[in-house]
Order: structure tokens, then C-alpha cells, then sequence
């Protein structure tokens, strides 16, 4: 799985672990809703500061938000 698709993968789940919404999230974040989506999508590279507010977000660190997380 390539870095983009992986970050993707674990802000969404993160997100729902943490029961948020998109919007909710995306809010959070400092983000339009649509960008996230294409984040979580893996459609769309992200910024290193974008990967720094979603981890704030999430209360994470950026580096596990690059790990591969174990599955629910």
C-alpha cells in the first residue's frame, strides 16, 4: 500500500473510532470536507501541515498516522 493510500486509510479509521463525521473532523482540522474526503480516499497528497492538523485533530501523533494500524 503506498504512503497516501495508508494515511487515508488510518485517519478514517481514526475517525470513526473516535465517532466523527467527516464535517466534524474536516472542522476540527481547519479543512473543507472535501479535502478530507480525497485524503481518506487516498486521491490526494497532503500537506505536511495538513498531516499535523489532522493528527491534532485526532489526538495522534503524525508519525502513527503513517504506521500501519492494526484493523479493528
Amino acid at each position: 500500500m503506498d504512503l497516501v493510500q495508508l494515511l487515508g486509510e488510518n485517519v478514517r479509521q481514526a475517525r470513526k473510532a473516535q465517532g466523527m463525521s467527516q464535517e466534524e473532523l474536516a472542522f476540527r482540522a481547519g479543512m473543507k470536507r472535501s479535502y478530507l474526503s480525497d485524503l481518506e480516499r487516498g486521491t490526494r497528497n497532503p500537506t505536511v501541515r495538513a498531516l499535523g492538523r489532522l493528527a491534532d485533530a485526532l489526538a495522534m501523533s503524525p508519525g502513527t498516522l503513517l504506521e500501519l494500524l492494526p484493523r479493528p
